[in-house]
């Protein structure tokens, strides 16, 4: 049996047995508790360290496990006051600073046991590199200096890693470790643009920049995209209409509708940024998802850019796991100097540990056969998920099959209403992205998010499809 299970089991027998011993009473030794349950020592230590985590037991090194004493009842208090506390703070603010998460939560939340998975934004636990990390992280804590503090830019060998990654004259001296690509993008939206004003962005778009930029007080206005991805001459008459001095986009693989910039595209919005004194904050988070059939992938906005229009932001969490969460800016100019600032004032560093992990996973042999590994069964999900859509669901458009990223993107029958297929597909089994909160503005149709990347392989991918189809049966009743 696994070890993660045997744990979780151990854990809730003696949380059964609780109730025989009184309030400080001692458990059985860790020794009998081998020899009742026939697991290994290391098990009994982590369902006991469990139980102390949750404050249901003690643990006294030399003495043994306790049962905690009963924690009190908890007081409730009158919090109405804090209605009136939240919206004076924003009384006097031209654009209100709005906190939702719903769009992000829908790609985060874990569906109930049985369900399968097209919501989520990760890499399924069977294609993540876990030995790798495991034995990076293991190397990693041997290093000398390791749980020493870091430089607060980061560690000067991840910095010109990285730089080699984007690519072009980047140096290491222009990129800041960051704790992922949310935090990165964060740091940069407040260092770009202040509360109040405009930031434009593609239409649609990834759900977690619009929350960041709505929560920074920002006011985010759409850039409609088409087969190429963010048309050129209508960002050119959102700058000259709004006076917005940034620019959001996903050049590669956007997320949610895997569109890739062409080269005169790409080229093309930099000059247009260029001319209207504005940045562009590109966010380059799926350049290793890309599929096996992909071919030669464009260099970054950033390796192109000599004058500092671009900020680009990438990180290694998408490829490997949600946990490691370590990503990078990059800039040149004064902007730097305000990113730093914005970051050490948040977060002061990202922990040296995950940090040195990351350097020794990046430099091991076993990180390009990941990669590889991926790369190819990325592209063999999509295959399955399309084939299986194409069957099942031929009355959803799909405008565009993706050569990298994990989802698709599919546009709704008009008479199919997004809210109720969602949640009709629960009740089926099969949890899918809404499509409304990629959009900042009203969608011009209904859509989904299928990913295909965080379920266990093709069997689950084409039985979610199925069990799509019985959610639109259903409403068509």
């Amino acid at each position: 049996m696994h070890e993660r299970s045997s744990v979780a089991e151990l854990a809730e027998s003696l949380k059964a047995e609780l109730n025989r011993y009184s309030p400080g009473g001692k458990l059985p030794s860790s020794r009998a508790l081998v020899e009742r349950y026939r697991v290994s020592p290391v098990t009994v230590t982590r369902a006991l360290a469990q139980l102390a985590a949750e404050g249901l037991v003690v643990t006294r090194p030399g003495a043994g496990a306790f049962r905690a004493e009963p924690r009190a009842t908890p007081v409730a208090g009158d919090t109405s006051w804090q209605e009136l506390a939240l919206s004076a703070d924003t009384a006097t603010e031209l654009v209100p600073r709005a906190v939702d998460a719903s769009g992000v939560l829908a790609t985060l939340a874990t569906p109930p046991p049985g369900v399968i998975e097209f919501n989520g934004g990760y890499l399924h636990h069977s294609l993540q590199p876990e030995r790798a990390l495991a034995a990076a992280l293991a190397r990693a804590g041997r290093r000398p200096g390791a749980w020493g503090r870091p430089p607060t830019d980061g560690l000067p060998e991840l910095r010109e890693w990285f730089a080699r990654e984007i690519g072009g004259s980047v140096t290491a001296a222009e990129v800041l470790i960051t704790a992922g690509g949310q935090s990165a993008i964060t740091t940069a939206l407040r260092a770009l643009a202040p509360p109040g004003t405009p930031v434009l962005v593609e239409s649609p778009t990834y759900p977690g920049m619009l929350a960041v930029a709505r929560a920074a007080g920002l006011r985010p206005v759409p850039v409609p995209c088409d087969a190429d991805g963010v048309r050129p001459d209508l960002l050119e008459a959102a700058f000259r209409a709004t006076g917005a001095r940034v620019f959001v986009c996903q050049p590669l693989f956007q997320n949610p509708t895997g569109t890739a910039l062409p080269p005169a595209r790409r080229k093309e919005i930099v000059r247009i940024a260029r001319a209207a004194g504005a940045f562009v904050v590109e966010d380059d988070f799926a350049r290793r998802l890309v599929h096996e059939d992909a071919g030669p992938l464009p260099a970054t906005l950033a390796a192109e850019d000599p004058d500092g229009v671009v900020v680009h932001v990438c990180s290694l969490t998408k490829p490997t796991s949600p946990n490691l969460r370590v990503g990078a800016l990059a800039a040149r100019g004064p902007v730097l100097e305000r990113l730093r600032a914005i970051q050490v004032v948040d977060s002061f560093f990202v922990p040296r540990p995950l940090q040195e992990a990351a350097l020794e996973l990046v430099g091991s042999p076993a990180w390009h056969r990941h990669l590889r590994a991926v790369s190819h069964e990325l592209r063999n999900r999509r295959e399955v998920m399309t084939g299986a859509v194409a069957l099942h669901l031929p009355e959803f458009a799909l405008p565009r099959i993706p050569s990298g990223g994990y989802q698709l993107w599919l546009r709704l029958p008009d008479a199919l209403p997004e809210a109720s297929l969602l949640a009709t597909a629960l009740r089926t089994g099969v949890a899918v992205a809404p499509g409304r909160p990629y959009f900042c503005a009203e969608p011009p149709a209904g859509h989904i998010r299928l990913s295909f990347a965080g379920v266990a392989g093709p069997t689950e991918i084409a039985e979610g499809v199925r069990r799509l189809r019985t959610a639109v049966d259903e409403l068509a009743v």
